[in-house]
């Protein structure tokens, strides 16, 4: 039998529909939304992450009197940006979801090994380090500009910078955090102790205003699955404009092939689909196709650990 593409809960199937007519029940929505975080919550404080407390840290913290400064008022934020997301009904434009995101985050890597003894920091290691693993190969020998693309809280940004500085002797980088949440991005600023980003942007993806021909190497982590395919594909065409020549692009996210997210129990694949209002369209969107057809080389798409996937393509010469 031939490998199923995507998992059955998702697109046009049956059982996506029936999940899909669930979820539009407004109190059965809110039960699942309830029930999405309560799953969160407890993975975070069943391995010693103390999440209120992680919360209450960032409350008292400089966070809110860096939103002015930060936000940038020109951008009009896009329709799919204004819906609930994660369980929040102002999706990532409010204080909870931005601070709420680090212990999340955290949380994230260990449901991937829920069954090994990890801590949070290893599980972190371990997502992060796979991701570029994948990317070095496809690396140009030296990286001078980085950008990551919704880089949310910024833990894959300075993960990511981290790598590359380490990679060539810790010779300056210049790197980027750009996403369309303020919120997020205050929340990055205060929780980036050493300042090793240069700069976090507020900004759209799909029209970023940075040069042509800018940056060696973009990062697209764990943000596909909360786009539309429309928006994704366009943002790919503003990465292929801002690309050096030779220039990577790497995405990382939740893989349509993996074995463990075909198979989520019923609860817990509805429990996701309840908080990420585009999966259909994630999960039916052929990336790899829609990169050729804007004019990237092509590259690979390995499955960088057994639920999400690396996928790399390059800018031509």
């Amino acid at each position: 039998m031939a490998n199923k593409v995507k998992p059955d809960w998702t697109g046009n199937d049956l059982l996506s529909r029936f999940v899909n007519l669930m979820i539009q029940t407004k109190p059965i929505y809110r039960l699942m939304t309830h029930q999405a975080r309560q799953v969160i919550i407890k993975t975070a404080e069943k391995n010693g992450i103390a999440w209120e407390e992680n919360c209450q840290t960032l409350e008292k913290s400089p966070a809110k009197s860096l939103l002015a400064q930060i936000t940038n008022p020109d951008v009009v934020y896009p329709d799919y940006y204004l819906v609930p997301f994660h369980a929040y009904d102002q999706g990532n434009l409010c204080w909870k979801a931005a601070f709420e995101a680090v212990p999340a985050t955290q949380s994230l890597g260990l449901r991937v090994w829920k069954n090994e003894d990890l801590t949070w920091q290893e599980a972190q290691e371990r997502l992060r380090g796979a991701f570029h693993a994948v990317l070095e190969p496809y690396s140009p020998p030296q990286v001078e500009n980085i950008l990551d693309i919704g880089c949310s809280i910024g833990v894959s940004t300075k993960a990511t910078h981290r790598y590359y500085s380490q990679r060539q002797g810790n010779l300056p980088i210049n790197t980027i955090g750009l996403d369309l949440s303020p919120y997020m991005l205050a929340v990055a600023k205060v929780t980036d102790e050493e300042q090793e980003i240069s700069q976090w942007v507020h900004g759209l993806a799909e029209k970023t205003n940075f040069a042509d021909n800018s940056f060696d190497i973009i990062t697209i982590q764990f943000v596909l699955h909360e786009l539309p395919r429309d928006a994704a594909t366009a943002i790919f065409k503003e990465v292929l404009r801002i690309l050096r020549p030779g220039g990577v692009l790497g995405i990382v996210d939740n893989n349509p092939g993996s074995k463990v997210i075909q198979n989520l129990p019923p609860i817990l694949f509805t429990l996701m689909k309840s908080t990420e209002p585009h999966s259909d369209d994630y999960y039916t969107f052929n990336v790899e196709q829609s990169l050729q057809d804007l004019g990237f080389d092509y590259q690979t798409t390995v499955p960088s650990d057994h639920r999400h996937r690396t996928i790399v393509a390059t800018k031509p010469f």
